[in-house]
């Protein structure tokens, strides 16, 4: 009975130790809590019966043999008959059993975790650290609920800036605050063409519980030329942001460089740092130490803002998934990234369910209600309509598009669209955008952009490429018929001279993919699509590489999968000839430059026209 409680005792306590690390410093998935718990249930009555059921003794049976040597012919080696000695052996065999205290083996009973009869204080060791396990593990899952579940939270965050207005997203809960007024100036102004005064741009009169204490301040910019600008609040936040360069110009600040960023997937507390605050995000703190010199003028955040089941879910309400987003934006390390830069967001599975493809139905609505409220309200405009010559928007839609600088940018809605995953990858029906969302996005990427646009972004939450083998029926490679539409239609955009590029998170790892036309075809290969996904923010990643290239279609550049923390960093810039642009890519992983790359726009085919008056714009709507 003892021997096998001790067994039981020391199975239990390997199994607590390997999985609490797995769970604390590499991936927190919700089936391994259970799991812990369950096996310290085990091992507690197992320990505590092998203490007491344990021997401090043991039975020590020493055997002691001695060895005697006779002559039997010494009589005649004394008369000198013979010269051989015949020598005998003899065994005297003694054996003696003895009870004695068991040696304490200290290393043994802290690396085993079975108790030690004869040491109360190596037993209590051994046993405080899988208790320490247990509670750090009970820690990391349960202490941003109990403790931070962050319903008092006010803060203010920047959202999409244009060279026109900013939008400034306001959480206020306290109503005795109210009205807030927001003020902004021009930072470092240069009399007598800047105004330095400060100038009172909007406010809020009151916020209430249906959009969780939240509202967006939307501020005109009325300068003509690109500035910096402070931005203050009278419930006491502030901060700054970067005005945008004019659709088609080249950014009058930061050495006429235009840059922004990208990544995807956050999760706080990972890895596990005792020490860490229950928000901490050490991924943001990389991100922290590399913005100041970067120039950046937004964030474009590629989804799983929030995971709602990891650790675990604790429920389905409104008020679950409205925490997970206040636990986020009260995260002492969200400042440092967020008070002076601009955040955009797409939507991907973990802001609504782990491979999220039941479009509108059940936990939806739930879901993206925060999203909407914290995301949404402050995105960029939504995608233009289909057949409209660019003029209308799509009313209700929930992807978006904007045009910055030498740069246009599609935000893709991969999820509320989308097919059945299982359907077969190459079913001609299966679709990830819907098809309004495919006729919006096709459209705009065959319309031809104000002169010195160079420039097609595409931010989709999933990647484009079919190289990831893990789980790829959750990514293009799952919608391979409607992939080769959309590639068909980017290599068109490429023959009117503008580079396109895909900018994807979701796999936890990073990957540069180019995606060539067919030889012999219609179309160049200056055309070449490229893809650049980087991900987690903060997050796991996989060991075990899980991107492989298996054919030409998508042909593999670079591939990084280990590093908790990666994102990317988008640097365009206009080549001396003036026709043609650049578009330096970045990869930052734990904070250190890792790889980068240079490409080149294309040259147009034939010659583009582009702009046209508005009233030409307009007629076309009738034709």
């Amino acid at each position: 009975m003892g021997e096998n409680t001790t067994r039981t005792a020391a199975i239990t306590s390997a199994a607590i130790r390997i999985a609490s690390i797995f769970f604390l410093r590499w991936v927190a998935i919700p089936p391994a809590l259970p799991i812990i718990y369950t096996l310290f249930a085990i091992y507690v009555p197992t320990f505590i019966s092998s203490y007491f059921t344990e021997s401090k003794y043991e039975l020590i049976d020493e055997v002691d043999v001695v060895l005697k040597e006779d002559i039997l012919n010494k009589d005649e080696i004394v008369n000198g008959t013979t010269d051989e000695a015949v020598v005998v052996d003899e065994f005297d065999v003694e054996e003696t059993e003895a009870i004695v205290q068991k040696p304490l083996r200290p290393l043994s009973t802290l690396l085993k975790g079975t108790p030690n009869p004869n040491s109360l204080l190596l037993t209590g060791l051994t046993f405080l650290i899988n208790i320490a396990c247990v509670a750090m593990v009970t820690d990391m899952v349960y202490s941003p609920r109990w403790f931070h579940p962050s319903y008092d939270l006010s803060f203010a965050r920047v959202g999409y800036v244009s060279d026109t207005e900013a939008k400034l997203l306001i959480r206020e809960p306290d109503q005795s605050k109210m009205p807030i007024t927001v003020q902004v100036h021009i930072k470092d102004a240069q009399p007598p063409f800047d105004n330095p005064l400060w100038q009172t741009a909007g406010g809020v009169k009151w916020t209430t519980n249906e959009t969780d204490y939240t509202a967006v301040v939307t501020i005109p910019l009325s300068h003509s030329k690109q500035r910096v600008y402070e931005w203050t609040t009278s419930n006491n936040h502030s901060g700054e942001f970067t005005a945008a360069p004019k659709p088609g110009a080249m950014p009058e600040l930061f050495d006429g460089k235009f840059t922004f960023l990208s990544t995807s997937c956050i999760v706080p507390r990972l890895p596990y740092n005792p020490l860490d605050h229950p928000l901490a995000f050490p991924g943001m703190k990389h991100l922290a130490k590399v913005l100041p010199n970067l120039g950046a003028q937004f964030m474009l955040f590629l989804g799983d803002f929030i995971y709602i089941e990891v650790p675990k879910r604790f429920g389905e309400s409104v008020e679950s998934y409205r925490q997970k987003y206040r636990q986020v934006y009260a995260s002492p390390d969200w400042p440092a990234v967020g008070q002076n830069l601009s955040w955009i967001h797409v939507l991907d599975d973990h802001e609504i369910s782990n491979d999220w493809d039941s479009n509108s139905t059940g936990v939806y609505q739930t879901a993206v209600d925060p999203w909407h409220h914290y995301q949404t309200e402050a995105n960029p405009p939504v995608a233009k309509k289909a057949g409209t010559q660019g003029i209308q928007t799509r009313s209700g839609a929930t992807y978006f598009s904007f045009t910055q600088g030498p740069a246009s940018f599609f935000m893709l809605d991969t999820r509320s669209y989308r097919s059945k995953n299982s359907e077969p990858f190459d079913s001609p029906n299966k679709t990830m955008l819907g098809e309004t969302q495919l006729e919006d996005f096709v459209e705009w990427l065959h319309r031809p952009e104000p002169k010195g646009v160079k420039w097609k972004v595409i931010a989709s939450s999933v990647p484009f490429t079919k190289n990831w083998r893990v789980n790829t029926k959750d990514t293009w490679g799952g919608f391979l018929s409607e992939r080769r539409k959309i590639l068909e239609a980017m290599w068109d955009a490429g023959n009117l001279g503008v580079g396109v590029v895909i900018l994807s998170g979701d796999r936890h790892e990073f990957g540069a993919t180019a995606f060539p036309p067919p030889k012999d075809s219609e179309w160049s290969e200056g055309v070449t699509v490229h893809e650049f996904s980087a991900s987690p923010l903060n997050q796991f990643y996989s060991p075990i590489g899980t991107y492989k290239q298996t054919d030409d279609e998508d042909v593999e550049l670079k591939y990084i999968n280990a590093g908790n923390s990666k994102f990317g960093v988008i640097t365009i810039e206009k080549l001396a000839e003036g026709e043609q642009s650049s578009l330096k890519y970045t990869v930052y992983i734990d904070g250190v430059e890792r790889w980068d790359t240079i490409i080149l726009s294309p040259t147009p085919l034939h010659p583009v026209k582009v702009g046209g008056s508005l009233w030409d714009r307009l007629r076309g709507l009738g034709s």
